[in-house]
């Protein structure tokens, strides 16, 4: 008790005399930036997730050819899941003497879970949204059903044996897929009516899809429970495997996010470090007091371990709070973007945000302090008895381990951790060896050098550990930040490449071969331009090498969806822009027989190139081998395919084409010509559902610029924190020079050529060190192709020249003032 009772009054004295300031500064913008971020990006995560379910109707969905079990439907019930159901099959239309194959949909009371729908009353420009579907005995049609049908609002529609009224025009519904049911123009009916129609027999082509939303422990109980139960028909449906281009979007999102709050504690954490350097040199002689009144090295260890911890409760548990309501003033600046119902914060990320706090101070302090330990009770008489540093291997490695900790938290991603660790340690070694080998060079040219250059020189080469110890922290802090920087910056550009102001919003399916050229050219005419056209035949993967291909999936994975159905076969000559080889042969100058295949697909089934795959095509069997395999960017609104076969491989099959482009609003009216020109054509359109995804996007995008902010006030905490870790050598220094005849301006241009060289060598360090590891992230984990950044390349340097130079130019503007002979005294 005595003892805890005299480490409060020395953190007391410590505090009061500003000892600790820089260090609390550190540590509260380090757990204020981490907890904010943490709420934040868990709160924007689930809040995008939460938007990004609009996509199904409903936080979860289960999908097969046939109703579930009624159990399950109860089981869901028990969790307290809300519940909705649809039935989707087609059906040939008759009004007029015009006939039409449409895809029916019968909705369920509760539908749509999530999300809205839209509809008119005729006048398609002004829609109103709605969140239920149709009432008993009327149906809601889209715009393409009255053009074709000859019908308006208030008609009679027939569907299989029932007559329903048509009352609104259906402009947008948030689940509408990309499948065989969804293709065709639609018509919305109440599921009390769909058995008094009579087209839903035993063996009709049919969809029952099941919706639940509810609270997340629910719904990952239910996930769990009824993973095991369902059959190889059946497929559970959520927005990271039915949406892949909202996944995809998502997913780097969610990494760029963890590697932002990473970015911001590697930061605040060499600052922390330098300022327990400074602490500790400042308390060797009252260590050395305490040692000589018998003290042992366990109960100093104890004794500043007390002081730490208890300081590092206290600021956490401040940061804490301030993070709590820096991310509540983060989501008012942003109210404007985001949608109505945002996720509430979680109390756990404010946990951990305390934790951080804790782990980053013990993991950075502790190893300057157990230098304590080492102080030898004869300092008391010879102040130049300094105690030998702390095992480097303790000092990087614990380090090295809260970091590499912290970026899997953040990111989830052993493979990111490892890159980011593995890459960020071998270049730092590296550049440290470099620096100790130029150090020792400019040893030898200090004799040509003029006077100022010497002397602002002479601080670095005689400190020599030191020196390489401040400038590659520098290097960390520009480097992290240039990482944030870059990454945010490539990221942001990839998502504008992939949706483009004039991204394709239509997509033209079911094109007869006789009728290519006929559309292309109406098309052309009307000044549209459309992506190539693609020949599109139905086929389903049977065998690889000649075994069964259900073998090789596992449950709930890309394999198993794609071997479950048939899949949209294609050939071509040149693979699309956007795909990369990224094994096997180039695609060029094939011969029939070959087939290249989407890497992710091969990946799960085990394809590599030479495989032998076969295909049944309707009732015949196709043979190829695999030539390549290709990366495919699936978040793009271009035609993409698992398959692409050479050019002779699939002829003879019964094939139709598919081609997208884009279309303004004013522009619609086209549409018209071109359906009643091509009426087998059918025209998707998918304005809505690209308007919602570029929302997420903005809201991400700013989501990310506000998180660069906390990033750059940690880096200036790290400047300030390196100037005052050596502010006692320079006062001292300072004093002897001053003694010996130096003038105020002689000194204060050494200094700025000091700190102006020490930034330009660590601007130097951060552009090898952040595009090494950005060569790295790219390319095995991001997917992001890599450009070396010449921008950057001559920024940085100068970048760290002037900011390094300005901070350590004011930080030390006060030492040219103090009297020479007051220091000189305060050093016996």
């Amino acid at each position: 008790m005595k003892r805890f009772r005299l480490a409060m009054k020395m953190l007391w004295r410590d505090g009061r005399s500003g000892e600790l300031t820089l260090l609390v500064m550190a540590l509260l913008i380090a757990v204020t930036s981490s907890t904010a971020i943490a709420l934040f990006a868990d709160r924007l995560q689930r809040t995008m997730t939460l938007q990004a379910a609009e996509f199904l109707a409903g936080d979860l969905a289960v999908a097969g050819p046939a109703a579930i079990d009624p159990a399950w439907l109860g089981k869901a019930g028990e969790l307290g899941l809300a519940q909705s159901q649809t039935v989707e099959f087609p059906s040939m239309l008759l009004e007029n003497g015009e006939m039409l194959l449409a895809s029916i949909k019968a909705t369920g009371g509760g539908y749509p879970l999530r999300g809205y729908l839209k509809t008119g009353d005729g006048a398609f420009d002004h829609l109103s949204e709605v969140h239920a579907g149709p009432e008993p005995g009327t149906v809601w049609v889209d715009k393409r059903v009255l053009q074709a049908l000859k019908l308006e609002p208030g008609a009679r529609l027939t569907v299989g044996e029932a007559v329903l009224t048509v009352t609104r025009v259906l402009g947008y519904e948030p689940d509408r897929r990309g499948d065989l049911y969804s293709f065709s123009p639609r018509v919305m009916m109440a599921l009390a009516d769909l058995a008094a129609t009579g087209v839903v027999q035993p063996g009709s082509r049919v969809r029952f899809a099941y919706q639940f939303s509810g609270d997340e422990t629910a719904l990952n109980a239910y996930r769990d429970w009824l993973k095991p139960q369902l059959n190889p028909s059946q497929r559970l449906l959520d927005v990271r495997n039915d949406r892949p281009e909202l996944d995809s979007a998502l997913s780097r999102a969610e990494r760029y996010l963890g590697l932002s709050s990473v970015v911001v504690i590697l930061i605040a954490g060499v600052a922390i470090a330098m300022a327990a350097g400074r602490y500790t040199e400042r308390h060797f002689n009252a260590t050395a007091l305490l040692r000589c009144l018998g003290c042992k090295q366990g109960e100093i260890v104890a004794l500043y371990l007390g002081q730490f911890l208890m300081l590092g409760i206290v600021t956490s548990g401040s940061g804490a709070l301030l993070g709590w309501l820096a991310q509540h003033g983060l989501f008012l600046m942003l109210r404007d973007l985001l949608p109505a119902r945002v996720a509430d914060p979680g109390w756990l990320a404010v946990g951990f945000g305390f934790a951080t706090g804790l782990a980053i101070l013990l993991g950075f302090a502790l190893p300057p302090l157990l230098r304590l330990r080492r102080v030898a009770p004869l300092r008391v008489l010879r102040r130049d008895l300094e105690p030998m540093p702390a095992s480097g291997w303790l000092i990087y490695g614990l380090a090295l381990s809260v970091v590499g900790a912290l970026i899997w938290r953040y990111t989830g991603d052993w493979k990111m951790t490892a890159t980011i660790l593995g890459i960020g340690a071998l270049t730092l070694a590296l550049l440290g060896l470099l620096l100790y080998g130029l150090l020792r060079a400019a040893r030898r040219a200090l004799p040509a050098m003029s006077l100022g250059w010497r002397m602002a020189l002479r601080g670095l080469i005689s400190h020599g550990p030191a020196g390489i110890g401040q400038i590659l922290a520098f290097g960390v802090t520009l480097a992290a930040m240039a990482l944030s920087f870059t990454v945010r910056s490539d990221l942001i550009a990839e998502w504008q490449k992939q949706l483009p102001d004039q991204a394709p919003n239509h997509f033209a399916l079911n094109i007869l071969p006789d009728q290519v050229g006929g559309f292309s050219g109406d098309i052309t005419g009307l000044g549209i331009a459309a992506s190539p056209f693609y020949p599109v035949v139905r086929g389903r993967l049977i065998e690889i090498n000649q075994e069964a291909v259900q073998r090789r999936v596992s449950k709930d994975s890309t394999g198993e969806a794609a071997t479950q159905r048939e899949l949209s076969l294609t050939w071509a000559e040149q693979l699309p822009e956007d795909n990369r080889v990224v094994a096997g042969d180039a695609w060029r100058g094939l011969a029939p027989g070959l087939v290249s295949v989407e890497q992710k697909l091969a990946d799960n089934l085990g394809i590599h190139p030479g495989d032998r795959l076969s295909f049944t095509v309707g009732s015949e069997r196709l043979t190829a081998t695999v030539a390549n395999l290709r990366s495919v960017r699936w978040d793009t609104m271009q035609p993409n395919f698992y398959m692409i076969f050479s050019p002779g491989t699939l002829t003879g099959f019964p094939a139709t084409y598919m081609t997208s482009f884009y279309l303004d609003e004013s522009q619609k009216a086209l549409l018209t010509g071109l359906v009643k020109r091509f009426p087998a054509t059918t025209i998707l359109e998918v304005d809505l559902l690209l308007k919602q995804f570029k929302t997420i996007l903005t809201q991400l995008t700013r989501a990310i610029d506000v998180l660069l902010y906390f990033a750059l006030a940690a880096g200036f905490t790290v400047l300030f924190a390196a100037v005052y870790a050596s502010l006692d050598r320079r006062i001292q220094e300072s004093a002897l020079l001053r003694t010996l005849g130096a003038g105020r301006g002689f000194l204060r241009r050494g200094h700025w050529i000091e700190f102006a060289v020490l930034g330009g060598a660590a601007g130097v360090l951060a552009v090898i060190a952040s595009e090494a590891v950005l060569f790295a992230l790219y390319n095995r984990v991001m997917q992001i192709e890599y450009r070396p950044n010449v921008t950057l390349w001559l920024a940085l340097p100068l970048i760290g020249m002037l900011g390094v130079g300005l901070a350590g130019f004011w930080g030390v503007r006060g030492v040219v003032r103090q009297a020479p002979l007051t220091v000189l005294r305060r050093m016996d």
